[in-house]
C-alpha cells in the first residue's frame, strides 16, 4: 500500500518460551531493532514485569514471536493499550500472523520505512451471569465457548439474540466467534470463514443432536445470551482456563470496547493468500503419534 506510516521507536519484543527457539529469535529480532537505533528489549509473553511496562505505556510496537496464542496473549495485553502487535510465527498454523521466522529482517525493514498499515480485529467482552450478578467477564479475540466438562454428555442450551429466543441446542457445546475466530476452533465445527474486518458475531453449534445444525452469522451491533439448561458445562475463553457452569447460568456476549491492532505488510489481500496457503496444507497432518 502506498500509506507511510509513522515508524515506532520504543518497541518491545515478546516470545512464547514453551516454542523452542522463539526466545532466541526474539533476541535477534532485539539486537537488530537495537542496530537500528530503536529503543528495544526482549522478555518472555508472560512475564509479569513486562506486562506491567506495556499497561504503563513504555511501547509503541509489541513483536510477537511464536505462534497464534502468542498472538492471543499478545492481544489480550495490548488491545487496552491501543498498542499494535507485529506476529512472527514460530508455530504450526500461524493464521495469525503474516511472517514465518525466515522473513522477519525484510518485514522489520518495511516496518522501519513506515510502510505498513494498521488492521483492526473486533474483540468481544463476555459475561458469566448467576442468578442475575455478573460473577465474571473476559475478552476474547477468537471465540467464547460454552460446552461440556469431563463428562462425556451433551448439554442443553439456549441461545438468545438481543433479548429474542433464537433455538435450543442438545449438543457437545456452542461457539460464539470474532471473525477472527472463524478460522479457529468455529472452522473446526464447520462454520464459514469471515473477513478479519467484519464486526459481526458467529454462532456455531458443537455435534449438534438432532437439533439446530447450521452456523448463525448475526447482524452487526447484535449481542447473544447463551444459557445453560441442562447438563455439565464449562465457559472456555480463547482457550484459557475453563470457568465451570451451573444449570441456569447464563454467558452474554456482544462486541467489545477494546480493538486488536495488528501490523500488516502489502495489500489488504493477504489474508486470502495465507487462508489458501494454510487450507491446503495443514502441518499437523502426518505428525507422529
Amino acid at each position: 500500500m502506498s500509506i507511510i506510516q509513522v515508524p515506532p521507536r520504543r518497541v518491545i519484543v515478546a516470545a512464547y518460551p514453551q516454542i523452542p527457539d522463539a526466545l532466541t529469535e526474539a533476541a535477534a529480532i532485539n539486537s537488530y531493532l537495537k542496530e537500528r537505533g530503536l529503543e528495544s528489549t526482549f522478555g518472555k509473553v508472560d512475564d509479569a514485569s513486562l506486562r506491567k511496562r506495556v499497561k504503563d505505556g513504555e511501547f509503541d510496537l509489541l513483536v510477537a514471536v511464536g505462534g497464534d496464542g502468542t498472538m492471543l496473549r499478545a492481544s489480550h495485553l495490548c488491545a487496552p493499550c491501543k498498542v499494535p502487535i507485529l506476529g512472527i510465527n514460530m508455530g504450526r498454523l500461524g493464521f495469525l500472523m503474516q511472517f514465518g521466522r525466515e522473513q522477519w529482517h525484510s518485514a522489520l525493514d518495511q516496518l522501519l520505512k513506515g510502510e505498513y498499515w494498521i488492521e483492526n480485529r473486533m474483540m468481544m467482552r463476555a459475561e458469566h451471569v448467576r442468578e442475575g450478578k455478573s460473577i465474571g467477564s473476559w475478552h476474547a479475540l477468537n471465540e467464547v465457548v460454552v460446552c461440556r466438562s469431563a463428562a462425556v454428555r451433551p448439554v442443553r442450551v439456549s441461545a438468545s439474540v438481543d433479548g429474542m429466543q433464537l433455538t435450543n441446542y442438545v449438543s457437545d457445546g456452542l461457539i460464539a466467534a470474532t471473525p477472527t475466530g472463524s478460522t479457529a476452533y468455529a472452522l473446526a465445527a464447520g462454520g464459514p470463514i469471515m473477513p478479519p474486518e467484519l464486526r459481526n458475531i458467529l454462532l456455531v453449534p458443537i455435534a449438534p443432536h438432532l437439533s439446530f445444525d447450521r452456523a448463525v452469522v448475526l447482524s452487526e451491533g447484535s449481542s447473544v445470551n447463551i444459557t445453560l439448561r441442562g447438563g455439565e458445562a464449562v465457559i472456555s475463553v480463547d482457550g484459557q482456563t475453563p470457568t465451570g457452569m451451573a444449570e441456569d447460568d447464563a454467558v452474554d456476549v456482544c462486541a467489545g470496547e477494546y480493538v486488536a491492532y495488528f501490523v500488516r505488510f502489502g495489500d489488504r489481500g493477504y489474508f486470502y493468500r495465507n487462508l489458501t496457503t494454510h487450507m491446503n496444507q495443514n502441518p499437523l497432518v502426518g505428525f507422529p503419534r
